[in-house]
């Protein structure tokens, strides 16, 4: 982070100068910091650099240059009036609360979208997962292996067609989803801490429609033939 920095020559009563120079780690008004000093038995010729006041203090000489004094914010203003700059920060800020709090359960997000996408359609093949997911094929196993070797899946023979392989939530994933999406409610409610009730449910209701804008639909998921839940 920048600190503001501000320099100036300043002389006492006996004549003698002084070179001053000023750091903080956040914005200040240093006409008015070094103004104190002023009134004692300091007295400032000039001040120059971020922060500065254009209406110095007594005693203090007019700068030889005025800065506008940083905003607070870290945050260029232009880039706010971006909806794909605010999308992105505000994603990112999201995405790492939600990480936090897979990673204490020993989860990552994939984890929890396979186990969630089986509690909404019932237990699935692998390849039905890894094109609804748009993962490759490997990888999908490897997250279906990391939550066989847990217990909050398992792999079964299906019943209509004993030849396929289904992934399917055990009693145990179920309850651990159900879990899991209370603490990440919590989550949603402290990121969502300004918004009332009704600008959270309206917030909500847009962001599903960019994200259903945005997302393709996988063009061989019609042709995959229902899965008998056991």
């Amino acid at each position: 982070m920048e600190q503001p920095v501000v320099s100036g020559v300043a002389h006492d009563l006996s004549g003698a100068t002084f070179a001053v120079v000023g750091i903080a780690s956040m914005p200040m008004d240093w006409a008015k910091v070094f103004g104190s000093l002023a009134n004692t038995d300091l007295t400032l010729d000039a001040l120059t650099g971020a922060g500065t006041s254009t209406h110095p203090g007594p005693g203090v000489a007019p700068p030889s240059r005025t800065i506008t004094p940083p905003s607070q914010s870290m945050t260029p203003p232009s880039v706010l009036d971006l909806n794909a700059y605010l999308m992105h920060t505000v994603g990112r800020a999201a995405r790492r609360r939600l990480a936090e709090t897979l990673e204490a359960r020993g989860l990552r997000l994939w984890h929890l979208t396979v186990m969630a996408l089986l509690a909404d359609l019932g237990p699935q093949m692998k390849t039905a997962l890894a094109t609804r997911l748009a993962m490759n094929a490997s990888d999908l196993v490897k997250v279906v292996n990391d939550l066989v070797r847990i217990g909050q899946v398992d792999c079964v023979r299906d019943d209509a067609d004993r030849r396929r392989v289904v992934v399917r939530l055990t009693p145990e994933g179920e309850t651990s989803l159900r879990s899991l999406n209370a603490e990440i409610a919590r989550t949603d409610d402290e990121i969502l801490t300004p918004l009332d009730a009704g600008e959270r449910e309206q917030l909500a209701s847009l962001l599903r429609r960019v994200h259903g804008h945005l997302e393709p639909a996988p063009a061989d998921l019609a042709r995959e033939r229902p899965v008998s839940s056991t």
